[in-house]
């Protein structure tokens, strides 16, 4: 570390924000938006706070000893080699902040598929009341008593746990390091990836909070959802390649679920073409789970703690782990 830190955000953190990280920096903090002017302020930056990096940091930032990512997932950083155990540079993530708004998103589009809402809406835009909900197959399905089975008990899965457990539903888990018959505040049974299956099968709504990794893409394809129930609803908050989407468009064509809910899609932006645009029990959203008003001040809460972490020596929050690969 050296003696005055050159930190760089490509995040525009609001000016309190700014504030406060100076203050637990105690060394100035540049906000830059344009490209060009935060590859000019790159070659003396040692901490830098960004989304993403160009594959070639290592010509624009020489002096790089520590990325803050401004997300949680670090799949986009895998192509730059910033990653790799030999890049010289630590790996920090934001993983923690989303937990409200995630869960909060989960939860909204079940409560969505229940009622129909997205019928309803196109509804009310035609000025159409229906004389009963049976007219237009407006549903009225319930949360309570239902089995909830979250795929990735992180933060986010914990919470999406407390959630359910407050609707009055059985919740099911896998924990990556779970070898069975653990317990999990908030959570009825915990389950192995190995007994993934076992879980699906008993399930009415399936939620997907785990990063992406080799040992996750395409976790969920054919087999998985032929071993979901026909009514089962499967909300995506990870990664679109965690799913095989063109088994995940055949399942909900022919039935084999009930329906999804999309936050994210294997190829983003969506395709204009893409099926699940126009398929009637899907819910889809262009990768927005994670916004928040509270977002900026989160990012700086926890960028100021490592930044304080950092000055002082200790370890740092959230840094990446190649054995887990997130």
């Amino acid at each position: 570390m050296s003696d005055s830190l050159k930190i760089v955000s490509s995040f525009q953190f609001s000016q309190g924000s700014l504030n406060m990280l100076r203050e637990a920096a105690q060394a100035d903090v540049l906000c830059v938006a344009d490209t060009n002017e935060l590859l000019a302020h790159l070659h003396e930056a040692e901490i830098l706070c960004s989304y993403t990096v160009t594959r070639e940091w290592r010509k624009f930032a020489p002096q790089l000893h520590w990325l803050q990512a401004a997300g949680a997932g670090v799949d986009e950083l895998r192509p730059t080699g910033i990653l790799d155990t030999d890049s010289g540079v630590i790996v920090t993530t934001a993983v923690g902040i989303h937990t409200t708004t995630l869960s909060e998103y989960v939860f909204a589009s079940m409560l969505m598929f229940n009622r129909s809402w997205p019928e309803m809406v196109r509804l009310q835009d035609r000025h159409v009341w229906p004389r009963s909900a049976n007219w237009y197959k407006l549903q009225g399905r319930e949360l309570v008593d239902q089995t909830l089975a979250i795929v990735g008990l992180g933060n986010i899965g914990r919470r999406i746990a407390q959630l359910g457990k407050a609707f009055g539903m059985r919740v099911l888990a896998t924990r990556r390091s779970a070898l069975g018959g653990e317990q999990e505040p908030d959570v009825d049974q915990v389950y192995s990836l190995a007994q993934l299956h076992t879980m699906l099968r008993q399930s009415d709504y399936v939620v997907l909070a785990v990063p992406l990794t080799p040992q996750t893409e395409k976790l969920i394809g054919e087999a998985e959802l032929r071993a979901m129930q026909p009514h089962a609803y499967l909300v995506n908050i990870a990664r679109g390649r965690v799913i095989d989407e063109k088994m995940l468009i055949r399942a909900l064509q022919e039935g084999w679920i009930g329906g999804a809910g999309l936050d994210v899609t294997e190829e983003e932006p969506l395709p204009p073409d893409s099926p699940l645009f126009s398929l009637p029990n899907v819910i889809l959203t262009p990768h927005i789970s994670g916004v928040s008003v509270h977002y900026d001040k989160r990012l700086a809460a926890l960028f100021a703690d490592n930044l304080r972490r950092y000055r002082a020596g200790e370890p740092l929050r959230n840094r990446y782990d190649a054995a887990r690969g997130y």
